[in-house]
């Protein structure tokens, strides 16, 4: 990966509206897919070492009960759910984003979740009760940051206008709230016609 590859995230999330522009007009599709995925397994990787490794002051957790596959979930799912859901509806809104631009735009906004994260899972194990404001702060400024380039992002990518854009977010948490609904439907569903065959299974070999 060159410098440039290298450069660019941080470059974006210092001047989101330069960045994003470029993201959107300049990058090519297979760099920003590549820096996408990469910045997601960052995250990934940051989740499982903060739930292994941070400290007990603020984070009362059993490193045993941990599974690193539902981290991975953790991350990849809200971000599956939040972009079919933009382009959904973004596509009845004449949004001008494509999925992979949704998609891209997201994950570069989850930079400052990685970088201002990761340094807190071992600064974490030095700190007292009283200094672990410091920790929430840096955490919400996190969010807020991340919040802010989603913004900018969703702006860019369909060219929007700031007032749209708000509506759109909105009304795309409102989409992700029906989706997961239909999934865990579906997934009840399943679970009912699995079971109704295997009860079947078992009275035919057990009778024969």
């Amino acid at each position: 990966m060159s410098k440039a590859l290298i450069r660019f995230p941080f470059h974006l999330i210092f001047h989101p509206f330069a960045g994003y522009w470029e993201l959107k007009y300049e990058q090519s599709r297979k760099t920003n897919l590549m820096l996408s995925f990469v910045i997601l397994a960052l995250l990934a990787v940051t989740n499982i070492l903060a739930s292994q490794y941070s400290g007990f002051v603020v984070h009362l957790y059993n490193p045993d009960n941990m599974n690193s596959l539902m981290e991975i979930v953790y991350v990849a799912v809200p971000v599956l759910f939040w972009c079919v859901a933009n382009w959904s509806l973004t596509t009845l809104m004449d949004g001008e984003g494509k999925f992979e631009e949704i998609f891209a735009s997201t994950c570069f906004a989850l930079i400052p979740l990685v970088i201002i994260r990761f340094p807190w899972i071992w600064l974490s194990n030095a700190i007292t009760i009283q200094e672990s404001a410091f920790y929430y702060f840096s955490e919400s400024a996190a969010v807020l940051w991340s919040l802010f380039l989603l913004f900018v992002g969703n702006m860019t990518v369909h060219q929007y206008t700031p007032a749209k854009t708000v509506a759109t977010m909105l009304l795309t948490v409102v989409a992700i709230g029906f989706l997961a609904f239909i999934c865990l439907l579906f997934f009840s569903l399943l679970q009912q016609i699995v079971s109704f065959f295997t009860v079947i299974y078992q009275e035919i070999t057990l009778r024969y």
